[in-house]
């Protein structure tokens, strides 16, 4: 299927398959860059009958969306046990409120309030690799949505129909062609094929509906303006016509929490419950996205470093003993990019 994006909406014809950060986590190649290499190795390094391989930089072998993985990872994991922490604290006040019949003496209003607030940042506090539904996604977070109109069992009756659709304004339309016998796969990919240069994919949900994504920093964008133009069968001819995206529900909502009464205790009780099992949930699911990494790591390790980084290490030891110019090269290249977010990220590998 070729799709072309032209001021007018192009028919697309049905044939082809369409395909599918951050801080580094470990100190990058520029703290044992060339001139903080040479520097360290200013003493000759004496081969030995063991150095077969020349001696590679040993932390900037990482490739860098490995960093990435690992900084979004960790920064997902914090942010959930924090809220984890929360939710318990949470939980316990609310519990003995019930038990003890106490009074409103505004605690517990502010708690709520201090985790909306906390959760409220989820993304900023996640590297933006935490999504509503708490699915982790080291390349980033997206948000999921339904269009009004495009659910399988419309898209799937009538008779043949050319829709144009339109993603965040000016000339970026895009049609779709829909025609009797399509299956509901075949109706997902037409929308995936069309939309996906616009950062907008459709797959079919684990409930059987047709659901659309995109970055959830692009989010508000194309909730603002997508718009569809049909030929009068499914959707209505003329002008492009906006429809409205809805979001799908957060996991969590804590702005819908409410401590005023008894019966409003109760039932907020019963969503943090509910809310603390989700975040328990994520946890498990990103630890073991962090052990994946881990393995990773001591993969992409090569074998043969840790003699070879000795002799370095030996070297840069010998240089910085000694006065001038060439110690200080040594020490300022080998600190360049290191910070206190990447040497705490190596840490928790261990």
């Amino acid at each position: 299927m070729q799709i072309t994006s032209t001021s007018t909406p192009q028919v697309i014809v049905p044939g082809s398959q369409a395909g599918n950060a951050g801080n580094a986590a470990a100190v990058d190649g520029t703290s044992l860059g060339l001139n903080g290499e040479n520097a360290a190795t200013a003493t000759p390094v004496t081969p030995t009958h063991n150095a077969a391989a020349p001696l590679r930089r040993g932390l900037s072998n990482w490739d860098q969306p490995l960093q990435g993985d690992i900084s979004g990872a960790q920064q997902a994991l914090d942010f959930l046990e924090q809220s984890a922490a929360q939710l318990r604290n949470l939980k316990a006040d609310l519990s003995s409120r019930l038990a003890n019949r106490q009074r409103a003496d505004g605690a517990l209003e502010a708690r709520v309030r201090q985790f909306s607030n906390s959760w409220r940042n989820r993304s900023g506090a996640s590297g933006g690799t935490l999504d509503a539904q708490l699915q982790y996604n080291a390349k980033g977070s997206n948000t999921t949505f339904t269009v009004r109109g495009m659910n399988l069992a419309n898209l799937r009756s009538g008779a043949r129909e050319v829709v144009a659709v339109s993603v965040g304004g000016g000339q970026n339309v895009r049609s779709v062609v829909l025609e009797p016998g399509l299956s509901d796969a075949q109706i997902a990919q037409r929308f995936d094929e069309a939309l996906s240069p616009a950062g907008v994919r459709t797959r079919i949900n684990d409930d059987g509906q047709l659901e659309f994504s995109t970055p959830e920093s692009q989010w508000t964008n194309v909730r603002d303006t997508i718009a569809v133009q049909g030929g009068g069968i499914r959707f209505p001819t003329g002008q492009l016509n906006r429809v409205k995206a809805e979001a799908a529900s957060a996991q969590v909502e804590p702005d819908t929490w409410q401590v005023t009464d008894a019966e409003s205790i109760r039932s907020t009780l019963a969503q943090v419950v509910g809310a603390l099992a989700k975040v328990e949930q994520s946890i498990a699911s990103v630890r073991q996205a962090l052990a994946q990494v881990a393995a990773r790591v001591q993969n992409a390790a090569p074998a043969e470093s840790g003699g070879g980084m000795a002799q370095v290490a030996q070297n840069f030891v010998s240089t910085t003993k000694q006065p001038g110019y060439q110690s200080l090269l040594s020490i300022t290249s080998a600190l360049a990019g290191i910070s206190r977010d990447r040497v705490l990220s190596l840490l928790s590998l261990r």
